[in-house]
């Protein structure tokens, strides 16, 4: 069809009348509940109709006995009208009563091994999940169980995301147990299907619809929910491989999963700095090119054998309408990824290869995207959502689980509105004195200790810990038990060499009289030489404390980040520790303002032990950097590795009072000092690592 130009005059007012409709919902009929009553019995049930069951004799009930039918829920059971039957009097089929779901007819009614049922669904509806099962051996369905939805259904955010977790977890914890837990794990989950599974390799395919169909927002939105996916399962100790992905009428990678440095890559970086704009044509929707690229991928990775292809597990994720409009449908191309894996698989293949779809929007095409999806018994792949935005609370709940808050090092860098997300370990300590109060930074390495600078303390406060309070999650106040500095702290301890003020050693650690309890909001950070931090991130249980120092601090240029509370809110600085041949050069440009300020004939290396990490000036590879603050003093200094922070260092003291008009950035002599944390490992050990009825002990590693 050709499309032509047409003259309109300047005097002629065109008014276009878009007409709007107004949709009836209903919801899908439940009176095919089998062996058993449905009431109130109607023709039809709209929104909020709330339905009752009851059992025939002889069959029990599984499920809920009453359900209200919802405008945004169509999820397969126990989201949907479904309920399960089960009959005492026939305990000979090999498979239980797969029920029929709500607006649906289903054909067979023998469950004995290889028999089959089919589903359809009544006028106006379509069907999600497995049109067909089969009855198997080990007396389990084959496929998902399926659903009908009507145009104008949706699944709820919070119910998504439960199904969408379910799933997660089963397939983290496979890639992330050793080999005798896995054992265990699926004699729990599969029972009558216990296999042993090697240890495997999480490889991860994210695919985010760029095309104009898909609306910008709903890229913004996606870009959000990818992010808290990642979170979550970097909360687990698996180190999976990315391919991130946008596609419309063509495809750009964001993260190669060939990539040799794919690993360390920052995820998050990567997803924020892909704009929409980037996309040359967003008129096309071409989900053909997107599988495509990673059937190349996957095609690519097995014929290199770096790591065997029958250890790895493939998970895809999509976000998309699922209208293509261009190029062939994409289940040639799904089916060419499963035919890859069936390859080195034989009857399990299914357990390497997950694949998701989040249908977005108001127009989605239902039939595309639970085509391309994996049908699993037990488990959901594809979610029907009308606003994407609605995920962003329930992802947050997925992450927070009970079990992975109090992990050392989890933080969220993107939140833009809640800096204790953003620095869950930051304590602020005040102590109150008779001439004029005084403030420092600290950081929670315990849910009973925070460490600091030594300097921030004077004697008087080592004998009267009411007068110090330290403020987790403001404007709680917590109170002092202990305040113990390094024993061989001293400020005037080289007086007598000229040097007013000696910072060696210049650490602290509080205890606190109660545990604070970990939240989302209230994390730890990791710190060196402990077996925690091995794990966040991901060096063998056998890695030394020099391991780590090599791991984190190996590079003569390191980048890492303080923060600050010059600004309101506290504001994330970032610096450059300055480390093997730089270390040297670092501390002697910092020469001529140590002699200004302790006299000519000053030995730096008397002043700047081996205990101190030296950052800034503005020779580093960031050029001008930013510089600590009076009020920054006891801060982390820490790096990120693999989206986990480890503190590597305290805020101790500085060459230059740069902060004076408001933008503290360094200048060619301008330094900070700060004490090495991996130099005080045997202080942290003695107090840390020692067992109390009260808290679990960190365990430190030689």
């Amino acid at each position: 069809m050709f499309l032509h130009k047409m003259r309109i005059p300047s005097h002629l007012a065109i008014i276009i009348i878009i007409s709007t409709l107004c949709h009836v919902v209903t919801c899908p009929d439940p009176l095919v509940f089998e062996y058993g009553s449905v009431s109130p019995t109607q023709l039809r049930y709209y929104v909020n109709n709330q339905t009752t069951y009851e059992c025939f004799d002889g069959y029990k009930f599984v499920g809920s006995a009453t359900r209200a039918a919802a405008l945004t829920t169509n999820l397969p059971a126990p989201f949907s009208f479904k309920s399960v039957i089960i009959n005492l009097s026939t305990p000979s089929a090999v498979c239980p009563d797969p029920g029929v779901p709500a607006g649906s007819r289903r054909g067979g009614n023998s469950f004995d091994i290889d028999d089959k049922v089919t589903y359809c669904c009544d006028h106006d509806m379509v069907i999600v999940g497995s049109s067909e099962r089969v009855c198997q051996e080990s007396g389990e369905w084959t496929g998902t169980e399926p659903a009908c939805y009507y145009k104008h259904t949706y699944d709820l955010p919070q119910e998504a995301v439960k199904a969408f977790n379910k799933a997660l977890n089963r397939i983290i914890e496979l890639a992330s147990l050793d080999q005798y837990d896995k054992l265990i794990f699926l004699f729990k989950s599969y029972t009558k299907r216990i296999r042993l599974v090697k240890d495997v390799t999480l490889h991860i395919y994210i695919a985010i619809d760029a095309s104009d169909s898909f609306e910008e927002e709903n890229i913004m939105w996606s870009k959000n929910a990818v992010k808290k996916i990642i979170e979550k399962i970097d909360v687990r100790e698996v180190t999976p491989k990315y391919e991130i992905l946008f596609f419309a009428a063509d495809v750009k990678e964001v993260v190669d999963i060939i990539d040799p440095g794919n690993v360390n890559i920052d995820l998050m970086k990567a997803l924020d700095d892909f704009k929409y704009a980037d996309t040359d044509d967003k008129t096309g929707t071409d989900i053909t090119k997107a599988f495509r690229k990673i059937l190349e991928k996957m095609s690519i990775i097995k014929a290199r054998s770096e790591t065997p292809f029958k250890d790895i597990r493939h998970v895809i994720i999509l976000f998309s309408d699922g209208k293509a409009n261009t190029g062939r449908s994409p289940h040639g191309n799904v089916a060419r990824i499963k035919s890859l894996v069936k390859s080195v698989h034989s009857t399990d293949w299914e357990e390497y290869l997950d694949i998701f779809a989040f249908g977005v929007g108001p127009d989605i095409d239902e039939d595309v995207l639970n085509n391309i999806v994996s049908h699993k018994d037990g488990e959901t792949y594809f979610f029907k959502l009308k606003e994407i935005s609605q995920l962003d609370e329930d992802l947050d709940q997925m992450i927070d689980e009970s079990d992975s808050v109090g992990l050392c090092g989890l933080h969220r860098e993107y939140v833009t509105d809640n800096n204790r997300q953003k620095f869950p370990w930051l304590a602020k300590i005040s102590v109150t004195r008779e001439a004029a109060d005084s403030t420092c930074i600290g950081s929670l390495i315990r849910s009973r200790f925070v460490v600091t600078a030594a300097h921030c303390f004077k004697l008087e406060d080592t004998e009267n810990f009411q007068k110090i309070k330290v403020y987790v999650d403001s404007p709680r106040a917590y109170k002092v038990k202990t305040l113990t500095p390094h024993p061989k702290y001293d400020n005037q301890a080289k007086k007598n060499m000229g040097i007013s003020e000696f910072y060696d050693y210049d650490v602290a650690l509080i205890e606190l009289e109660k545990n604070v309890p970990f939240t989302a909001y209230v994390r730890p950070i990791c710190i060196p030489c402990t077996r925690e931090t091995s794990r966040a991130i991901r060096l063998p249980d056998s890695a030394s404390c020099k391991d780590q120092e090599t791991f984190l601090l190996n590079r003569d240029f390191e980048r890492a980040s303080f923060v600050s509370e010059l600004q309101k809110p506290f504001q994330q600085k970032n610096v450059t520790i300055k480390l093997n041949s730089q270390r040297l050069r670092c501390i002697e440009d910092a020469l001529l303002t140590l002699k200004e300020k302790h006299g000519g004939d000053v030995n730096v290396t008397e002043i700047v032990t081996d205990n101190f990490l030296c950052t800034e000036g503005i020779d580093s590879p960031r050029g001008q950097t930013d510089f600590s603050c009076g009020g920054d003093s006891g801060g982390a200094l820490y790096v990120q590795r693999r989206r986990r922070l480890v503190q590597v260092g305290v805020v101790t003291w500085g060459t230059k009072d740069m902060c004076k008009a408001g933008k503290p950035q360094s200048d060619e002599t301008s330094r900070d000092f700060h004490i090495n944390l991996f130099r005080i490992k045997d202080f942290l050990k003695q107090h840390l690592g020692k067992t109390e009825e009260s808290y679990a002990p960190l365990i430190f590693i030689d």
